[in-house]
């Protein structure tokens, strides 16, 4: 296995976070990696000197753009592989142009937002939040032979919005459970949808039909503002609506609204701006969950993104190969 010149691209926090020594001891096995920090400015004589014979180019949170200046720098770059999900950030069409190879470990990230949706949806299922803080409240136990119908995790019937990479890790989380599953993305066959074990329907009829909605849209210039009033409106009574996609795919003004008449319930772990107005009413609201950007990978699970990444990294060098590559076709359609 040859063993290509390699560079790090990505801010410093970025690095120290998800590439830890070992990581960077197996990534010298499989590669010939640039000594010193990663690269966080293109720009730079270093930086100049570093791309001049670098064919790999292991990206991360904070890489800059590989504009034209910079890819002009690289005369020998074939490959950039991305230690975090959307490549939207710094692979530009001058890369594609240049017929330069991408990989990412989306579908690395993926399985801890899946794993938060499904958390969540099971936490709602049972409306543990809103239990655990009126039983800290009374003090004393309810009579749970008194329990509303409508709790529980039986027979409900989930949405997903968006057979995207984590849209499909929910649905396959949730297989074990007792949960009808439906599905909209226009760009999913019913066939392609049946054997993902969902129905496939139109948006309107998943919002309709829905005890829980989780959005798993890109943010897209045809998404932005997708879940709107009318959407949101037509919720069943005590719906759970979950995005962990981004904010601004949802009206959220018509979100507080609903949830302040006490309609529906939220679960969101994005907003639009990421840290709403300290005087914005969803911060008010007992039945909404915001959490702070926290379902993507963290902690431990940035070993998983540096794993993918150093894997993607031999595969290339034995010449067999990305398994996560990222096509240019389909860019107007994933995150």
């Amino acid at each position: 296995m040859r063993r290509p010149r390699t560079a790090l691209a990505m801010s410093l926090a970025a690095a120290t976070a998800v590439l830890d020594e070992t990581t960077l001891a197996a990534l010298r096995r499989v590669c010939d990696l640039a000594p010193g920090p990663a690269l966080d400015d293109l720009t730079t004589p270093r930086a100049r000197k570093v791309l001049r014979d670098t064919e790999v180019l292991v990206t991360g949170w904070g890489c800059p753009p590989l504009d034209a200046a910079a890819l002009a720098a690289a005369p020998q770059l074939r490959a950039v592989v991305h230690t975090g999900g959307s490549v939207r950030g710094h692979v530009t069409e001058e890369c594609w142009a240049r017929g330069i190879e991408v990989a990412s470990a989306a579908a690395a990230n993926a399985l801890p937002v899946a794993e938060y949706t499904v958390a969540m949806i099971l936490l709602s299922g049972k409306k543990v939040l809103e239990r655990a803080r009126e039983y800290r409240s009374s003090r004393r136990v309810e009579d749970w032979l008194a329990t509303p119908p409508g709790i529980g995790n039986f027979d409900r019937t989930v949405g997903i919005l968006s057979a995207s990479m984590i849209g499909r890790r929910v649905i396959e989380l949730l297989r074990p459970y007792s949960f009808r599953i439906l599905l909209h993305d226009p760009f999913v066959t019913s066939r392609e949808t049946a054997a993902l074990g969902a129905e496939a329907v139109d948006l309107d009829q998943l919002f309709t039909r829905s005890d829980v909605v989780s959005v798993h849209t890109p943010l897209l210039p045809s998404t932005r503002g997708l879940v709107d009033r009318a959407l949101i409106a037509s919720m069943r009574p005590d719906a759970v609506l979950i995005n962990t996609a981004r904010g601004a795919i949802l009206d959220q003004d018509a979100l507080a609204e609903a949830t302040a008449a006490g309609r529906i319930r939220a679960v969101l772990d994005v907003t639009e701006p990421e840290v709403l107005p300290a005087d914005h009413p969803l911060w008010e609201h007992d039945n909404v969950l915001i959490t702070p950007h926290l379902a993507g990978s963290q902690g431990s699970e940035w070993r998983r993104l540096a794993d993918t990444a150093v894997a993607e990294v031999a595969r290339w060098a034995a010449g067999r190969g990305f398994a996560h590559p990222v096509p240019r076709e389909g860019l107007g359609r994933i995150a």
